[in-house]
């Protein structure tokens, strides 16, 4: 996401705000039910270059969502409900998750979510989960981070100062994410090896390991697990066969792991470049109850006849506001960048 971008959705919500249309737009706009998509939760940090800072929030943030879903009138359901949910058409509902299997979750995310008394679902990839793997836009931050210069495929770029490294980051980011993703991948690899940057215990130094996920798991009912593949490739980016190893065989690996039966996948990145028809269709042969995407949006009760297919509400790190939850619990700024499309599945 650019920053542009960035500052025409803090225009939205700003207008949102202004006019109140949270209030009189939501009628039209909201659906019955919501996914919530979150990424880390841990304390604010000072750090100013922070260019994934979309996706982590504050557990301040976070008890703000959860008391304002209330005092709004959601009820909070564990993601196995939402079928059904959906299928009587009875709303409003919530159900939260948690994509990658971060530490964070854990340790900032989990004291507040049983605080509220609220069931939540945390998505593995089971490469973190082992230890191993590639977190690749944490691997470009910090390849950036440690490097007063950076070079790739005969381009520099300046990196001595946080402005310049946002911006040599925004410019690397963009062009690999629009290349094929063994490069992409090669690349950061590549940069994090003359940054002088460790990437290999990435994984194990963010993520919960098998052992933490079933002391996890065992300890808290509340908690459901669902797979997010075996190592975070953008599934539409590969072949079939990739796509369907990576989709079967992490709900089949976590499950025999913790014990517990897997019934939901979230496809890495989530986007319509990373995930389409191919990828929902393998999700259903998979057997998974529901997979969810990251294309924007509510969940309205067409929705029951697209369970691969199911858009999710994130709450972005840089929008850490009430005025931007009530926008986006309200349905608003969907009905706006959907042009009023109530599902988004092809």
């Amino acid at each position: 996401m650019s920053f542009s971008k960035h500052g025409v959705i803090a225009a939205g919500f700003r207008a949102i705000a202004a006019s109140r249309a949270e209030s009189w737009l939501a009628p039209l706009a909201r659906g019955i039910g919501a996914i919530l998509m979150f990424h880390h939760v841990r304390p604010a940090r000072a750090d100013p270059f922070q260019p994934n800072r979309l996706l982590e929030i504050t557990p301040e943030h976070l008890d703000l969502t959860l008391r304002l879903a209330r005092e709004l009138g959601w009820e909070i359901v564990p993601l196995d409900e939402v079928p059904e949910r959906l299928a009587r058409r009875k709303g409003r509902f919530l159900a939260l998750t948690f994509d990658d299997g971060y530490r964070d979750n854990r340790d900032h995310a989990l004291p507040v979510l049983r605080r509220h008394g609220v069931p939540w679902t945390m998505f593995v990839t089971t490469d973190y989960a082992s230890g191993r793997g590639s977190l690749w836009w944490l691997e470009l931050e910090e390849a950036i981070r440690a490097s007063g210069r950076v070079s790739l495929q005969g381009r520099d770029y300046a990196a001595g100062t946080p402005a310049e490294k946002e911006a040599a980051f925004r410019a690397l980011y963009a062009r690999l994410r629009a290349g094929p993703e063994p490069e992409l991948r090669a690349a950061t690899a590549s940069l994090c090896d003359r940054a002088g940057f460790d990437r290999a215990g990435l994984a194990g130094r963010l993520c919960l390991s098998w052992d933490e996920l079933r002391t996890l798991s065992a300890a808290d009912p509340a908690l459901t697990i669902g797979a997010h593949t075996l190592s975070h490739p953008m599934l539409a980016k590969g072949d079939e066969a990739a796509a369907c190893r990576e989709i079967a065989a992490s709900r089949t690996e976590i499950a025999e792991r913790l014990g517990r039966p897997v019934r939901h996948l979230a496809y890495p990145v989530g986007d319509p470049a990373s995930a389409g028809p191919r990828e929902f269709a393998l999700a259903r042969e998979a057997g998974y109850a529901t997979a969810v995407t990251t294309r924007p949006g509510h969940l309205f009760p067409e929705h029951a006849a697209h369970l691969a297919a199911l858009p999710r509400v994130s709450v972005n790190g840089l929008f850490q506001t009430e005025a931007a939850m009530r926008a986006l619990l309200s349905g608003v700024p969907f009905l706006l960048w959907n042009r009023g499309r109530r599902l988004n599945v092809a």
